[in-house]
């Protein structure tokens, strides 16, 4: 079901989680069981569990995508741009000052997730007047643990999207996101710093952990191991590499299988195959139609050996002779996976290897995760001199990696505190280069303006 937040806001807090249950037949097994669905009131941990299983509400479509749009790791046509009916997207592509003028679904990146946050805080609310056995212990944990998991990582993509890069010296007073952590949509709350938003979200992780099982019994679902990948993620997001470390080390242990691409056929991907058995959270971007055309960058095409599988499993060719993306973690090619796989974590650990010195580790790591992407008997293992020259190539192969995942624009963000990382972003269109310096305040999106005018929050500076 596709409502958005504030048109939600309009139903008491319980009747808004049943209308959730309505997205998919499972969830209306649970509503023909009643007599009148209108008065419907989940009250078992089988009530909430639906709630949760909703994939229209937590993993499709549900990781913002302006990031992406603002990104390098593509372009657009003058004629792709110009034929997009999508006038937000065309602003956020030319990082315009007044993105919210039309667009296909305008303020979906902050509705869908904060529609995420309302639905766990609900059932956070309900758990606590739920009676339950002592052989239900482990079902209500997991239904506590797995809603504190949604509502971190909506505040996680919230705070990637809508605030500056995390800064240690300046996380305290730069602006977060609001942290709602009840169902009182009626309830005004002010902006959290950002220091503040990353540690409820680190909060929520962390007690998440303890009542989650070690893994899902499906990738819609988070387990200890997406816990440990995302606070590994987190804390590279930080500039904290000794935690992200420890928590990459700590997921990889629990869970570090790499696929074989000698193994697939990249014509059939399907998210029950081996091709994801990487995949430990699946989540994919809100599908804005602008981001449909968008060409890979060719110099990122060309940086692919030959015998690098990826170049062809990767990539094919249009109609019209320019490169298209295909190798998304989903097996709907049109999704941009922006999930949690442990490609990412084994490239997390490499560089913080590097960033400690170590770099043997690194490059075992790197080279690990490479041997399983070449035509089996044609890669030699890479070589690095130093830490540095290791922590370059580590950087260059996320990019090669981890493409179209969304995680471009969170490595711009953070990358851009270093002098020697840093990166204008070029978008150009009708012969006109619209830039995107490192430091530019066009790194946290403008809030939607109904959130402005009727939530009375401070709205961020846009260049």
């Amino acid at each position: 079901m596709k409502f958005l937040i504030h048109k939600l806001s309009y139903f008491p807090a319980v009747l808004c989680c049943v209308l959730l249950l309505s997205g998919c037949d499972k969830q209306n097994e649970f509503l023909q069981a009643k007599p009148d669905q209108a008065l419907t009131i989940p009250k078992t941990l089988a009530d909430l569990d639906l709630i949760l299983n909703n994939e229209e509400v937590f993993n499709a479509y549900s990781c913002p995508s302006m990031g992406f749009i603002s990104s390098d790791e593509y372009y657009l046509t003058t004629e792709n741009y110009d034929n997009s009916w999508d006038e937000m997207g065309q602003k956020v592509y030319i990082f315009g000052s007044d993105i919210y003028k039309g667009g296909t679904i305008p303020g979906a990146d902050w509705n869908k997730s904060y529609n995420q946050v309302f639905v766990a805080n609900t059932v956070l609310e309900v758990l606590k007047s739920i009676r339950y056995s002592e052989d239900e212990a482990n079902h209500y944990n997991e239904i506590k643990g797995t809603s504190l998991f949604f509502r971190a990582f909506a505040f996680y993509n919230l705070v990637q999207t809508f605030s500056l890069p995390y800064d240690s010296m300046t996380s305290s007073t730069d602006m977060g996101v609001p942290l709602r952590l009840n169902s009182d949509l009626t309830e005004k709350i002010k902006r959290a710093s950002v220091k503040e938003s990353y540690d409820q979200i680190i909060r929520d992780l962390t007690t998440a952990y303890d009542l989650l099982p070690l893994k899902a019994k499906t990738i819609t679902k988070p387990s200890k191991v997406a816990v440990n990948a995302m606070l590994s993620r987190i804390y590279l997001g930080m500039g904290a590499y000794s935690e992200s470390l420890k928590y990459a080390k700590l997921c990889l242990a629990q869970y570090g299988p790499i696929t074989d691409y000698n193994l697939i056929t990249p014509t059939k991907y399907s998210i029950n195959s081996d091709f994801l058995a990487e995949d430990i959270f699946h989540t994919s971007l809100i599908n804005y139609s602008i981001m449909s055309p968008a060409i890979p960058d060719s110099n990122i095409y060309r940086s692919y050996e030959n015998n690098d599988l990826r170049k062809s499993y990767f990539f094919r060719v249009a109609g019209d002779g320019s490169l298209r993306f295909r190798g998304s973690y989903d097996a709907r090619q049109s999704n941009k996976y922006c999930g949690v796989a442990t490609d990412e974590i084994y490239l997390n650990r490499a560089e913080c290897y590097a960033r400690e010195g170590n770099k043997e580790d690194a490059m075992k790591d790197l080279n690990l995760l490479l041997a399983h992407r070449y035509k089996t008997g044609t890669f030699t293992p890479l070589t690095a001199t130093t830490s540095d020259e290791a922590l370059y190539l580590i950087l260059e192969e996320r990019k090669k990696e981890l493409l179209f995942r969304g995680l471009r624009w969170t490595d711009l963000r953070r990358l851009n505190k270093e002098a020697r990382f840093k990166k204008d972003v070029i978008h150009i269109v009708r012969g006109i280069s619209y830039l995107l310096k490192p430091q530019s305040m066009n790194y946290a999106m403008l809030i939607p303006d109904p959130e402005i005018q009727l939530g009375g929050l401070t709205q961020n500076p846009r260049q």
